[in-house]
This record gives structure tokens, C-alpha cells and sequence, in this order.
């Protein structure tokens, strides 16, 4: 498995504060969408959740797990633009 590096990190915030974190690779991302995640289970927040994993394992390409992981962070409203 790898990291899965983003091209360019996501600013999200998180937690009850609000902290930022700036998430650079799919290995992060899986991680916050399965532990970290407000709301989880919406249908993108599932696909993120799918293809960020199956960037580590190398099944997809890690610019489509990022695109993934950006909508479902808008769709959560953590997204910083």
C-alpha cells in the first residue's frame, strides 16, 4: 500500500473548534472520513470513503479519490475554499 499524494493538499476543518487540517495524501483522507467524519454516511462521503482506499491500494488514480474526497467535504460543509 501506499500514501496515495495528493497533487494538491485539502484544507478541511474538524472537530468541535473547527481545527484545520490539511490533508495531503488518500491514506489521511480514508483516515478522517472513517474517524473523523460529521455526518458520515451520505452516498458521497461512502465513495470517498471507497476510493480513497482504493487509491492506497492503487485501483484508482489518487487525482480521482482527491476530487472524491473535495465533494464530499463541501457536501459536509468542512471543506475550506
Amino acid at each position: 500500500m501506499n500514501e496515495g499524494w495528493f497533487s494538491k493538499v485539502v484544507p478541511v476543518a474538524v472537530g468541535v473548534l473547527g481545527d484545520i487540517r490539511h490533508v495531503s495524501n488518500a491514506r489521511q483522507a480514508n483516515d478522517l472520513l472513517a474517524n473523523h467524519w460529521p455526518g458520515a454516511g451520505t452516498r458521497k462521503h461512502l465513495d470517498a470513503k471507497r476510493a480513497c482506499l482504493a487509491a492506497v491500494n492503487g485501483m484508482t488514480t489518487v487525482e480521482d479519490a482527491r476530487e472524491t474526497f473535495v465533494e464530499a467535504a463541501r457536501e459536509a460543509r468542512i471543506l475550506i475554499e
